[in-house]
């Protein structure tokens, strides 16, 4: 990588990590040019040259959250030996991302990012192809062992992490649930929706 390639790569992480920041302290509408490149010292004409405007700036944000947020489940599920398993460890992967993250979590979980992701759904599920690829083939694998029901994939996703987005999403905007409850009690209510004989 050349110098200027370098120094490229630290100005959009930079401008990315202040926009959280601005983000968790100030909600969407704090997240103005001035007040990103006030928290990042970056030029306005560097963010505009990275990311083009920031609507670019805030789905690259989404996009590198969402990326890390999918590794961690993905992570998850290759470590478990059974579709039971696998859900527990998913859903526990996915309430300590956001437990951890939250301002992450506000972001990826608010109405923005819904609309962004409803404008640009295949543009995203093609950037994350590779994140995507191993959590549909863990499906798939599960399906054909007879463990998980057979059920469309895209009705198992939402089965399985329904629950998880809404109960993240409560936590994030009233905060009157408990995550170590819900990472207790949630797998097996999910797995009883999805397991090929679960009662």
């Amino acid at each position: 990588m050349s110098p200027k390639q370098h120094r490229g790569e630290v100005t959009v992480d930079q401008l990315l990590d202040a926009a959280l920041r601005v983000y968790g302290e100030s909600g969407e509408q704090g997240l103005t040019v001035s007040a990103v490149t006030g928290v990042s010292g970056v030029s306005p004409g560097s963010l505009y040259h990275h990311f083009g405007s920031m609507d670019g700036l805030l789905t690259a944000l989404l996009t590198r959250w969402l990326e890390r947020l999918l590794s961690e489940m993905v992570t998850a599920l290759e470590r478990s030996d059974s579709a039971r398993t696998g859900v527990e460890a998913l859903v526990r992967a996915y309430l300590t991302f956001i437990r951890d993250h939250r301002d992450a979590g506000l972001l990826l979980h608010s109405s923005r990012a819904d609309e962004i992701g409803m404008r640009q759904a295949q543009r995203l599920r093609d950037a994350q192809e590779a994140r995507l690829t191993p959590l549909s083939a863990w499906v798939s694998r599960h399906v054909a062992s007879g463990e998980v029901a057979p059920l469309p994939v895209p009705l198992l996703e939402s089965l399985v992490l329904g629950p998880v987005i809404g109960v993240s999403r409560r936590w994030l905007t009233l905060g009157d649930v408990d995550l170590d409850e819900a990472a207790e009690v949630l797998p097996d209510r999910i797995w009883r929706s999805i397991g090929a004989n679960a009662s």
